[in-house]
């Protein structure tokens, strides 16, 4: 059995399915030693709705994963998406003490940067610095030891809802873990699928998961653009069920077995047995009417992420392409189709950067789980949150902001 400071578990929070991921820290990297997925049941668009039966999928879950690794999971970090994350950019300036930038230097022009008016009812998850400006020297990546009288720091900020990051923190206590550090999803799939050098040049991640789309735009190393659209694999599994008016999980199976993202990849019209709800006799339909009910879902969802592209602005900074992952970019011919929309080169990620059961979870659907290991690893490596720099616990800043409120009606 592994030692538990060796250890690093990603939980992932999924609309359609829990998935915890066990990684043991090695010399050269992380290797995976334990998967475990359970169907999910208490989330809708990535948002707990159920927190007992979200409790109960986290539980099977990391037992399978515990089973697999033979070890004992106390400790995990958590992704957190939904339609109420949202992403802002943001600039600092300060006055450089000594005229050398020194650490409480960075510390404060982060701090200036994040100064911005924030709802009572959001909680700043990360603060990513993108870039420092030293006396207009741009293109910084880490000041410390620069000569200088100014520094300026540019960020990107990420909030989310208080009560939907709470009640991610919740279920993970109730199942009996602690959550280390909440981290957005899409955060977490790019340090499992995007190489360096896309990075530097600008791409797009896109992960297409059960509730939500993610979508991370990264242009010059750093992120640039954050957000998350209300349309996932779900949506999909639910146009088959209606459309073909057969039960939900069987909607599900036949999609992945059966579904194409066009009906022009189709090699024959093969005919499906399609069973039917409330015991009626199961039916013959073509393939092709399932491909005709998958595309529209599929060019909805891609074409909503290149409005999103285009209203950031950003449509003309992703040289290196689109990378598409999560669960619902396995489909066949998606990539294809995502070439049409985007008019630029698209691949499908997959996690790398991992040893052990690397084939296992060599996977799309496996990306923000691996992910979120990777994430807990360079944590560690940097004895820092690498996507934030937070000192206190989401609980205490929520309860700090509550008696402030308070005191501040009632005074």
């Amino acid at each position: 059995m592994a030692r538990k400071d060796d250890l690093i578990v990603g939980l992932d929070i999924g609309t359609t399915k829990i998935c915890a991921i066990v990684a043991e820290r090695k010399e050269n990297g992380i290797d995976v030693v334990g998967i475990g997925t359970h169907p999910s049941k208490g989330l809708r668009k990535g948002v707990v709705v159920d927190i007992d039966s979200t409790v109960d999928s986290i539980k099977r879950a990391v037992e399978e994963a515990e089973l697999m690794a033979d070890c004992e999971i106390s400790t995990v970090y958590a992704g957190i998406a939904g339609g109420h994350i949202d992403g802002l950019n943001s600039h600092g300036v300060v006055a450089v003490k000594d005229r050398e930038v020194s650490e409480n230097d960075v510390r404060r022009v982060i701090d200036a940067a994040k100064a911005v008016a924030i709802p009572m009812d959001r909680e700043v998850i990360h603060v990513i610095p993108q870039e420092f400006i030293i006396d207009d020297q741009d293109g910084i990546r880490e000041p410390l030891g620069m000569s200088g009288v100014r520094l300026e720091a540019q960020i990107h900020i990420v909030t989310a809802a208080v009560t939907s990051a709470q009640n991610i923190v919740k279920c993970a206590n109730k199942a009996g873990l602690n959550v280390v550090d909440i981290v957005l999803e899409p955060l977490a799939s790019a340090e499992a699928v995007l190489a360096s050098d896309e990075r530097d040049l600008g791409v797009c991640l896109i992960d297409i998961g059960g509730g939500t789309t993610d979508i991370a735009v990264f242009s010059e190393g750093s992120i640039k653009h954050t957000s998350v659209l209300s349309l996932g694999g779900y949506h999909i599994t639910n146009d088959i069920a209606v459309g073909l008016r057969t039960p939900f999980d069987e909607a599900e199976r036949i999609k992945k077995r059966f579904g194409v993202a066009s009906a022009r990849y189709l090699g024959s019209d093969d005919v499906l047995t399609v069973p039917s709800v409330g015991g009626r006799r199961p039916r013959e339909v073509s393939r092709k009417i399932l491909c005709e009910i998958i595309e529209p879902r599929i060019d909805e969802i891609l074409s909503l992420a290149r409005q999103e592209l285009v209203r950031a602005g950003l449509e003309d900074k992703t040289p290196s392409g689109v990378v598409l992952t999560g669960g619902a970019s396995a489909l066949t011919g998606v990539t294809d189709l995502a070439e049409e929309i985007f008019e630029s080169p698209v691949r499908q990620g997959q996690p790398t950067h991992v040893g052990g059961l690397r084939d296992v979870v060599r996977s799309p659907m496996y990306a923000t789980g691996v992910g979120l290991v990777l994430f807990g690893h360079s944590c560690s490596d940097r004895h820092q949150s690498r996507f934030r720099i937070r000192d206190d616990s989401i609980f205490r800043r929520v309860k700090q902001r509550m008696r402030d409120w308070f005191y501040g009606e009632f005074e």
